[in-house]
């Protein structure tokens, strides 16, 4: 029953995604908040979908979510901790790797929105730009979302936190916002398989800014996976 229903929200996921893609290409002639907001509303189709395997979707910590210029810096499981942001972050401006800007449709929506590209190949020149861009987009009032460990794990698996998230926690003199989640439980990275249950994205207590890079790495580290593995036994 399980596999069965996840073929069906499978294949609901791409047709949805399908259709979205091609009526929501008008924004692309629009301000770029047009374009967040025709995220925004493929996000929540996408949840609403989510029942069909029987899985639910539940943020915590919301006095936590920022609503201005901030650092986000959440666990990363599956594909669904991107587009789930952009339905209660008011302006999500994601740290993206530029292999991503070749998927079509995704990537011109992503430029139009303009996420920060980064290609981790260039090593100090990306770090680089990606302060100097950040630094831009904070001018918007945006919130900075960067996946510390910089790709997909699986759940219980403490990835190798990069050095992205703390060059901006330096540079930029923001706090950052730590985000917890059992996403992988659930929807996990490599398979169609969706396991019934509750994914929880938890906003945690921002770590304020100042604090040295290696008290700084141990605070994200230790909070991040801490309230995952808490999150992963639900």
């Amino acid at each position: 029953m399980t596999a069965l229903r996840s073929l069906l929200f499978v294949a609901l996921f791409y047709l949805w995604s399908a259709v979205a893609a091609i009526i929501i290409l008008p924004v692309l002639l629009a301000p770029r908040r047009w374009t967040l907001r025709a995220l925004d509303l493929w996000a929540r189709g996408v949840i609403a979908l989510l029942p069909i395997c029987g899985i639910s979707v539940e943020v915590r910590g919301r006095e936590h979510i920022p609503t201005g210029p901030a650092l986000v810096a959440p666990k990363h499981q599956c594909m669904f901790d991107v587009f789930a942001q952009f339905t209660w972050l008011p302006d999500a401006c994601f740290v993206l790797k530029k292999e991503l800007m070749w998927i079509p449709f995704f990537g011109w929506y992503a430029l139009k929105a303009r996420m920060i590209v980064v290609d981790r190949d260039a090593h100090a020149a990306a770090l680089k730009k990606l302060v100097r861009d950040s630094r831009e987009r904070l001018t918007e009032d945006r919130q900075l979302v960067i996946f510390p460990e910089g790709t997909r794990g699986d759940p219980g698996v403490k990835g190798d936190y990069k050095p992205g998230v703390a060059a901006l926690y330096r540079e930029l003199n923001l706090p950052v916002h730590p985000v917890a989640t059992n996403s992988g439980v659930h929807w996990p990275r490599h398979g169609f398989l969706r396991r019934p249950g509750k994914i929880v994205f938890e906003y945690l207590e921002p770590i304020p800014p100042g604090l040295k890079r290696a008290e700084f790495m141990r605070q994200l580290e230790e909070r991040i996976e801490t309230a995952s593995l808490r999150l992963n036994a639900l």
